[in-house]
């Protein structure tokens, strides 16, 4: 066996890599020593070719305008978590769809999806929804389960609604005029509100079909309210996030501003928001810069150690071992597709999707190219693919987070059973993208006139 051969190298820099990850060691700092080591071994231990091509890597990497987005983004989403405005849109629906079969599960998957649309990160959605709705619905009788895998599953579609992260770090790996910020936001539009819309018939559907599951609220509660007033708390709570929304994904797909122009825009705004709202201070602006500064850090941190990785994957033929795996075997586009998928989705149950999307992306955009496939769909099913990752046993995150705020009586063994569904969901969106691809094309046809 040749131990420096490009498909030895690859297979034992993943197994390395995958044991170092499962160990729990810092995932940025784990990328780097593994790319470092590697890379002794694959150009016979010249340290000082490593270091150049590590300081070249590293500035290209902070000179990458789009990435100036991110801070921007983190800071807008935390203010927005401080603003009350998740909490005075749940009063509200909670009200207004009280009455409806499974309604209190239903407001969760409309707040969720506009915070998603002002916030960008799962974290504050599913903590804010863990703290809020999770009380609520148990309190009417809502199954645990149900209840568990609604608010986890409504909590990560912050993950792929824009203004995303995610979308923000894809478009900045990729370099592709195809898959630009501005076209993947206006691409994960529809996929994003066409997940939140199967969440949404599915819980009225069940309930619908077993009312126990989700009781409604009693008369008397709902009477408590005139038709006026439902209205006008709906419309009071619902049109400041959907004028921060506007402000923020118009100004982009208008082409008046870059991702990051509207990134500013939308820290602005949503200051102005807890402003209105009087949650706006010192110590608040305080607390939001101090963790925009950490989440900031983590994610370039993650960036350069990703960076390194891929680097050094691709330097000593990773990725041709890859393409040949999946193009020079034989294998027809759709199964090399389908490879792809699950390598991904199987990621997602161990590893974070910064560092999937890090690895991966490099790896498989040449072959999608090659292939013949469309970047912005290509990459959309990466990215729908990856909100599993937050859902997955036994590493997905939101079920850390609801666990981590739950109330008693709420186990791990409830979460995990009642996120099963919703992993089901996504992955019939996930084939309903692959079937229709003019769930990802059609509005960045419209808005930049993209084939």
């Amino acid at each position: 066996m040749d131990f420096m051969s490009p498909e030895f190298l690859t297979i034992a820099m993943f197994i390395v890599l995958i044991g170092l990850i499962t160990l729990g060691l810092p995932l940025a700092f784990t990328l780097a020593a593994v790319a470092t080591i590697f890379g002794l071994i694959d150009n016979y231990g010249d340290i000082h070719g490593l270091f150049n091509i590590y300081a070249n890597n590293c500035w290209g990497l902070m000179n990458n305008y789009t990435l100036v987005a991110i801070p921007l983004f983190i800071l807008m989403a935390q203010l927005l978590d401080r603003s009350k405005v998740a909490e005075k849109l749940f009063e509200a629906l909670y009200v207004v769809m009280g009455r409806v079969k499974g309604g209190l599960g239903l407001a969760v998957v409309v707040v969720c999806t506009v915070f998603a649309a002002t916030t960008g990160i799962i974290g504050a959605s599913v903590v804010a929804m863990g703290l809020l709705a999770a009380p609520a619905l148990l309190n009417k009788g809502y199954q645990k389960e149900l209840t568990t895998g609604i608010i986890c599953s409504a909590g990560t579609l912050g993950i792929l609604i824009p203004p995303s992260i995610m979308l923000v770090v894809y478009g900045g790996l990729t370099g592709m005029k195809e898959t630009s910020v501005g076209q993947l936001f206006a691409g994960a539009i529809i996929p994003g509100l066409l997940l939140a819309s199967l969440y949404f018939l599915y819980i009225w559907i069940r309930c619908l079909l077993n009312p126990e599951l989700g009781p409604t609220i009693s008369d008397e509660e709902a009477a408590k309210y005139s038709t006026a007033q439902k209205w006008s708390m709906t419309l009071k709570s619902l049109l400041p996030p959907i004028a921060l929304i506007l402000t923020v994904m118009g100004t982009i797909l208008a082409g008046v501003a870059t991702p990051t122009e509207a990134a500013a825009l939308g820290a602005v705004g949503s200051g102005i928001l807890a402003l209105c709202n009087r949650a706006l201070s010192i110590q608040v602006i305080k607390e939001s810069c101090v963790a925009t500064l950490r989440i900031s850090c983590m994610v370039m941190m993650l960036f350069i150690g990703g960076k390194f990785f891929s680097t050094i994957f691709l330097s000593m033929g990773g990725g041709d071992v890859v393409a040949d795996l999946l193009v020079g075997g034989g294998l027809s586009p759709n199964m090399a597709l389908v490879v792809m998928m699950c390598i991904i989705f199987f990621m997602g149950m161990f590893i974070d999707w910064a560092a999937i999307l890090l690895v991966t992306v490099p790896i498989f955009m040449p072959i999608a190219m090659e292939l013949d496939f469309n970047p912005l769909w290509f990459s959309m099913l990466v990215c729908v693919n990856l909100q599993t990752s937050f859902l997955t046993p036994p590493f997905g995150y939101a079920l850390f987070y609801l666990l981590g705020v739950a109330p008693e009586g709420v186990r791990m063994t409830h979460i995990y059973r009642g996120i099963l569904p919703f992993v089901g969901l996504q992955v019939v969106g996930l084939f309903l993208i692959w079937f229709f691809p003019e769930i990802v094309t059609w509005l960045p046809g419209i808005f930049f006139g993209s084939d």
